[in-house]
């Protein structure tokens, strides 16, 4: 073999060899090509799946604000409801307190006429809270503490009194001290916030360990507690708590 036979056959050895250089070069490309594109189409998707996420985690957060701030409105809307009624509740037994006024309203100078000619009314209802207190109490001397307004029409009834709890509770009839010490004025504009009773007694054993208070103020009030399911139903129609 010549020089130049081994010159053509080493030609083409290094062009064979290019070749699939070549070859392989562009097969590489290509793998690379289709890995970058794997790669990227992942990382897109990645990316993509990341947003979804952070939007629908954004997206649960203002429900659950909408849904919190939605709470709130209703729990206003209700306690502003539950205040209305109870501002209604509260007006009615305002009512009641200034109208237990009228049932123990009497002027000075007609107290002699109201004893000697009056037989109902306040002087009644003042007998009749002097022996049901008797008849809780069920003490043989006990203290009876009334507005100072009201000693004439007490000690006026007392007699009457002790005759009725002695014969119900088949006892002798008790001692009644009526306290130097008096209950609190019918309200006024001049005592707005002080301390007032609109009427009735308060009773006690003599050594002030038992008391029986049946003034008007404390029976509205046991009355009020007693009935105000009766009254929410009325006025709203269902009982609220």
């Amino acid at each position: 073999m010549n020089d130049a036979d081994v010159s053509k056959q080493i030609q083409q050895m290094v062009r064979f060899i290019r070749q699939e250089a070549e070859e392989k070069a562009n097969e590489i490309s290509v793998s690379a090509e289709e890995e970058f594109n794997i790669e990227k189409l992942q990382l897109v998707e990645a990316e993509k799946k990341k947003i979804r996420q952070e939007y629908e985690r954004k997206e649960k957060q203002v429900d659950v604000r909408k849904k919190i701030e939605y709470s709130m409105q209703l729990n206003a809307s209700r306690i502003k409801v539950l205040q209305a009624q109870d501002d209604l509740v509260d007006t009615m037994k305002e009512a009641a307190a200034k109208e237990l006024l009228n049932v123990s309203h009497h002027e000075h100078g007609i107290i002699d006429s109201i004893i000697h000619h009056h037989h109902g009314g306040y002087k009644k209802l003042l007998h009749d809270l002097i022996v049901q207190s008797l008849l809780r109490l069920k003490e043989p001397c006990v203290l009876l503490r009334c507005r100072k307004h009201d000693v004439h029409l007490v000690e006026h009834v007392l007699e009457a009194v002790k005759e009725e709890y002695a014969e119900k509770a088949n006892v002798h009839q008790p001692e009644i001290i009526v306290d130097e010490i008096h209950l609190p004025p019918a309200p006024s504009h001049h005592n707005m916030h002080g301390p007032s009773c609109s009427g009735g007694v308060v009773l006690a054993s003599r050594d002030g360990k038992i008391v029986c208070e049946n003034t008007l103020d404390a029976r509205l009030e046991v009355v009020f507690r007693k009935k105000l399911p009766e009254i929410r139903k009325c006025l709203f129609g269902q009982v609220t708590a």
